[in-house]
């Protein structure tokens, strides 16, 4: 891997790759009754704990306005609470409520179930690559916020 050339063709396969996975756990949530943007409104507030919207927009990358329209569908549904900030009246916490606590379990429990029927069929040095992979990825992501 020692020129650019290599380098972009590895950066094209690992994007394919990518988007294939991403499909094929997309099908793991058929009948999901959120999107995949409300899923990961609710996987940040699970990682991150509760925040203002503005905050919530920022970790997720989206303007203000699409955020206020996310939360106020995810209230809709009972999957996040709002409460009056502690210091800020003009502001709102946005937090996980016990329904999106239940309805993220379900979600990661179904990918898992199907990830782990996939990686029973490989062999441990190639589990191992895998786990190298990930923490790679995991490096490069956190590496671009």
């Amino acid at each position: 891997m020692n020129t650019d050339s290599d380098v972009r063709a590895l950066a094209s396969d690992l994007s394919l790759a990518v988007v294939r996975l991403t499909r094929h756990l997309r099908g793991r949530r058929a009948e999901s009754q959120i999107s995949l943007t409300q899923l990961s409104v609710l996987a940040t507030l699970a990682g991150e704990g509760a925040m203002t919207p503005g905050s919530l927009a920022a970790k997720e990358r989206v303007q203000p306005p699409s955020m206020t329209r996310v939360i106020a569908s995810l209230t809709d549904l009972g999957l996040v609470d709002r409460d009056p900030h502690p210091t800020d009246g003009r502001q709102i916490i946005v937090s996980l409520s016990h329904a999106g606590h239940a309805l993220l379990a379900d979600e990661r429990s179904a990918r898992e179930a199907w990830m782990s029927d996939q990686l029973a069929d490989l062999n441990p040095d190639q589990l191992a690559v895998l786990e190298q992979a990930v923490s790679i990825l995991n490096q490069i992501v956190a590496d671009s916020e």
